[in-house]
């Protein structure tokens, strides 16, 4: 369209092919969940995406290994037109042969990764992906001929959706539901920003050093992409059951709470051998990790002094609302942790919960204010 239309005309096709996509947003009823709960505020709900990524490391190999690829893998598409214009001596069509071949490569990709997903691990197809498209960088830098770019050119274009569905679908399958959309926002904003980031620093290197050696560079770095997964190798896909856990009951209360009576501040007291104590120790850093990654804050463990077999842990919740929300997003894989507790636990009966509401103290001749309901304090 480009060679027979000009740019313009490349763009307005762009546009009207987006009109199917609405059309069928229009028409999509999705099914959604019934929650008793209030909805978050964005503000709170923003924070609780962004602890639930920091402490999940699962997700946090996805973001590194995204961005870099995104880093890396960008200087094709970015210096594409260079490569046209002064590696193969081309024209418009030629640019647009060459980005078609991309494409049609991506295609292929899409139809392979179902199949290499059932012999190949997440990190090897990752690997091979990075592997790729260093290849096509190489190849890319030092060819001269149109045919032979665009022959390696559909494995790159292979390469880019092989490792960008990979990383997106473990996003989805490492974070329960209640924070995917969130989590997925964040993996899309690194992946993105190193397109971006590197789409500057190559057209820098190109403009300082020529298109060929900003390609090399760029090799390079993918396979310094492949290094990083030695130490943050991605996980498998049936790693970690996210479904809720379905556990908690909302205990019945002798004090009229609403919804935004708070703080809450919960107590749970354990009984611990010494002998037991390092694995209890372990299991509740694992613990700890948990509780925060799920909105819980000021979270301490602490060891009776006159008895020294009683720990108790504590957490705080700003709000009663919270407080059950944050129980409510316990996932399956989150009850191994719960259930070594509970086997590590000596008493008589299971730990026990304190569920407390803090108040401040009054001056004297105002209890009569102090007596107003929970909601107002």
């Amino acid at each position: 369209i480009v060679a027979a239309a000009g740019a313009a005309a490349a763009f307005a096709a762009n546009t009207l092919s987006y009109f199917a996509i609405l059309f069928a947003l229009s028409r999509w009823r999705p099914s959604l969940p019934q929650s008793p709960l209030p909805r978050e505020r964005l503000g709170r709900a923003v924070s609780a995406g962004l602890r639930y990524v920091a402490m999940s490391p699962n997700i946090g190999k996805v973001l590194l290994r995204g961005f870099a690829f995104g880093l890396s893998a960008s200087a094709i598409l970015a210096l594409l037109p260079l490569v046209a214009r002064d590696l193969v001596k081309g024209g418009p069509l030629t640019y647009g042969i060459m980005l078609g071949a991309f494409g049609l490569g991506a295609i292929g990709g899409a139809l392979l990764s179902a199949r290499l997903r059932e012999f190949l691990s997440s990190e090897t197809i990752v690997r091979l992906a990075f592997a790729g498209f260093a290849t096509s960088a190489v190849v890319t830098a030092l060819s001269t001929t149109a045919w032979l770019t665009s022959l390696v050119l559909t494995v790159s274009g292979a390469s880019w959706v092989l490792a960008l569905s990979l990383f997106n679908t473990t996003v989805q399958l490492s974070t329960p539901r209640w924070v995917v959309g969130r989590a997925l926002s964040l993996y899309q904003t690194t992946t993105f920003g190193g397109i971006a980031g590197g789409s500057w620093l190559w057209g820098a290197a190109a403009e300082a050093y020529g298109a060929s050696n900003a390609l090399i560079g760029s090799c390079l770095l993918m396979l310094a992409g492949i290094a990083i997964g030695l130490r943050f190798a991605l996980p498998e896909f049936t790693s970690l059951n996210l479904d809720p856990l379905n556990r908690f009951n909302e205990p019945l209360l002798a004090l009229d709470l609403k919804p935004r009576s708070g703080p809450i501040v919960v107590m749970i007291d354990y009984e611990i051998d010494e002998a037991d104590i390092p694995e209890f120790l372990t299991t509740m850093a694992e613990r700890r990790r948990i509780r925060i990654r799920d909105g819980a804050g000021h979270w301490a463990l602490m060891r009776d002094l006159e008895n020294p077999t009683t720990w108790t842990e504590t957490y705080h919740a700003p709000t009663w609302v919270e407080y059950v929300r944050h129980n409510q997003r316990r996932t399956q894989a989150d009850a191994a942790v719960g259930d070594k507790l509970t086997e590590l636990h000596r008493g008589a009966r299971p730990p026990y919960v304190h569920r407390l509401i803090e108040r401040q103290t009054i001056v004297p001749g105002h209890y009569e204010r102090y007596k107003q309901p929970a909601e107002m304090h």
